[in-house]
């Protein structure tokens, strides 16, 4: 019963994202030549476990700082609700963390080890990321930067490396639409957070230049993540195919239109599925573009 608790406390449901980001990662070294299975899924482990641990030291220190209490649990935000319940002790999710985060230094060394120390600095930009992100990023102006760059840029480039061995330019223009991406995922699902979030001594964007402010920012990044795209592909950077990722702007539009509205709640949830869409899709499609541009040789 336990181990039940223990899985759902890592919020299995949101993991899905990272291994998008591993789909991803795996389709633009495949485009480039490169393909091994079992580092495919030993790194895909790792990112998973990584995304867990994040996911379960965010809720020792909301639990902690009283964030918890006060959260507006929707859907796609709020946290488990584990600790909240007493369904598991603030100091099990804890530990589930950081034996996340052990896992993760002997998956990280073994790749070190088969493919070079020019991983180890992402390996530790990405772990600041995560361990640092509740109790001190958070605290921080645009504390958004840090899914920017620790779940989206990062995995994209670290799942590359673990296949390749090596960074390429290609390769970091490719997983920047993933910042954007990342970095909105958590900005939307800030809204309903803000008061719970203000007690904790906290200042997303959405606190710190109100929400209309804050809707424009997400606004502006979501137009981004779509123009580098395309910038990508005219450049050459992108095979041609990665256009098709444009085909998820109709769901990106009406995750706009939400976040302007929201004060309404039931407007804002429904601008935060789909935004999870344009995240989960957008991110796919760019994968599948890899795919056909090396089968269609483009």
């Amino acid at each position: 019963m336990k181990l039940k608790l223990y899985f759902l406390e890592t919020r299995p449901q949101f993991l899905t994202l990272v291994v998008v980001l591993a789909i991803l990662g795996i389709c633009m070294a495949w485009y480039d030549g490169f393909f091994n299975l079992g580092n495919a899924i030993v790194a895909g482990v790792g990112l998973v476990l990584a995304h867990a641990a994040c996911n379960t030291l965010n809720d020792y220190f909301d639990y902690k700082s009283g964030v918890d209490k006060a959260t507006n649990v929707t859907p796609f935000s709020g946290g488990s609700g584990m600790l909240k319940a007493g369904l598991i002790k603030p100091g099990e999710a804890l530990w589930i963390g950081i034996i996340c985060l052990i896992i993760d230094v002997f998956i990280g060394a073994y790749f070190i080890w088969i493919k070079g120390w020019l991983l180890l600095p992402l390996i530790v930009v990405a772990a600041i990321c995560i361990i640092l992100y509740s109790p001190l990023i958070l605290r921080g102006y645009w504390p958004e930067w840090s899914p920017f760059l620790g779940l989206g840029v990062l995995p994209v480039l670290g799942i590359y490396f673990a296949q390749t061995g090596i960074y390429t330019w290609p390769a970091v223009v490719a997983a920047i639409p993933s910042g954007f991406l990342v970095h909105n995922l958590l900005l939307l699902n800030e809204f309903p957070d803000i008061e719970a979030d203000k007690i904790g001594h906290r200042k997303t964007l959405p606190i710190t230049i109100g929400r209309r402010n804050a809707a424009i920012f997400y606004t502006v990044c979501t137009l981004l993540a779509y123009v580098w795209i395309v910038g990508a592909v005219i450049f050459k950077a992108m095979p041609v195919f990665c256009l098709i990722a444009v085909f998820t702007l109709p769901l990106a539009i009406k995750a706009i239109q939400g976040s302007f509205k929201s004060e309404d709640m039931g407007k804002l949830i429904s601008a935060m599925a789909n935004n999870v869409m344009v995240v989960l899709l957008t991110q796919l499609l760019i994968g599948a573009g890899y795919i056909l541009s090396g089968v269609f040789k483009v």
